[in-house]
């Protein structure tokens, strides 16, 4: 497969597995509705991701706006999928790199990167020109396409990445995507080459490799379980495994019985019994709360850009 063009991409875009191949210079929009200019809607030190990427200083995450998907239960909605992020230039990017190194923050985490990855790489470039090096996260729904993940070997450290479901017909449901898992299986199998296992600093902080998250969703723990031993059979059990049980009702699922309730404890258990079964030992597994926590809720947390960048 021969890696995207970043140079050229905007002008026919491809850079997921939609392929929808609009001109965004000249104004058209794809699934993603992704223009010319970058849309962010927050940026800070976050102390919610996993313990090597948040470690004591915390994540120096950018929330990008736009979504290559359409989860129904999105908790990242206002600027994910309905334009709440700010347009700025690639300076200014580079600048926000510049200030979450300069907050101590351990890593540049770039959450939902993809409509943006050219003038994501032209700000990375300004910032370690400059003199700035943070390791870089790539933090991806999963959903990407191989072509666009070479082009990224080199300057990605970390693959912070989601296997979501193990029915296409799933995740056409909840996402959008009639081919997420052809395209997440092959995506991370990319990733595994590029990056391989998690290695950290002395003081445990991530500095390169994949860790892989399962969020177990209400009614769908028969699929995270059938991604486990998928995992386990095609990649192997070092790979770092993060199970999240954190999922609450959000966004279109609060209207639908189905999905407006959490996860049970007969779900979780069921999960963590398929991790211990396949032998997976390096990673994290939520504890279970029954009651829903919003607080780290993504649609409960302010914009944060300033003024300058505005």
């Amino acid at each position: 497969m021969t890696p995207v063009d970043f140079n050229t991409v905007l002008s026919h875009c491809e850079l997921c597995p939609r392929h929808c191949g609009v001109n965004r210079l000249s104004g058209e929009l794809g699934f993603c509705r992704a223009g010319r200019d970058t849309e962010i809607y927050r940026y800070a030190p976050h102390y919610g991701e996993e313990p090597p990427i948040s470690g004591r200083h915390g994540s120096g995450t950018i929330f990008f706006g736009c979504c290559t998907l359409g989860c129904l239960y999105c908790q990242n909605h206002p600027w994910s999928q309905e334009g709440a992020g700010t347009k700025i230039s690639v300076e200014n990017l580079a600048t926000i790199f510049r200030n979450l190194e300069m907050q101590g923050c351990h890593n540049w985490n770039l959450v939902s990167p993809t409509p943006w990855l050219p003038m994501i790489l032209d700000a990375v470039k300004i910032a370690r020109t400059a003199g700035r090096s943070l390791p870089v996260i790539y933090n991806t729904s999963g959903y990407e396409s191989v072509e666009t993940l070479k082009a990224l070997a080199g300057t990605v450290d970390v693959y912070l990445t989601d296997l979501r479901y193990s029915l296409e017909s799933t995740a056409n449901d909840c996402s959008k995507a009639s081919n997420y898992v052809k395209y997440s299986r092959s995506a991370l199998l990319e990733m595994w080459e590029q990056a391989g296992e998690l290695k950290m600093t002395p003081d445990d902080i991530a500095v390169s490799g994949v860790v892989c998250r399962i969020l177990i969703l209400p009614g769908l723990a028969d699929e995270a379980c059938e991604n486990i031993r998928w995992l386990a059979d095609n990649i192997g059990t070092n790979i770092a495994l993060s199970v999240m049980a954190q999922y609450v009702p959000a966004y279109k699922a609060k209207k639908s019985a189905k999905w407006n309730r959490p996860i049970s404890h007969d779900e979780y258990r069921q999960v963590c019994c398929e991790v211990e079964k396949k032998g997976f030992t390096n990673g994290w597994i939520q504890d279970y709360d029954k009651h829903a926590n919003f607080d780290l809720a993504g649609f409960n947390m302010p914009a944060m850009l300033e003024k300058a960048f505005i």
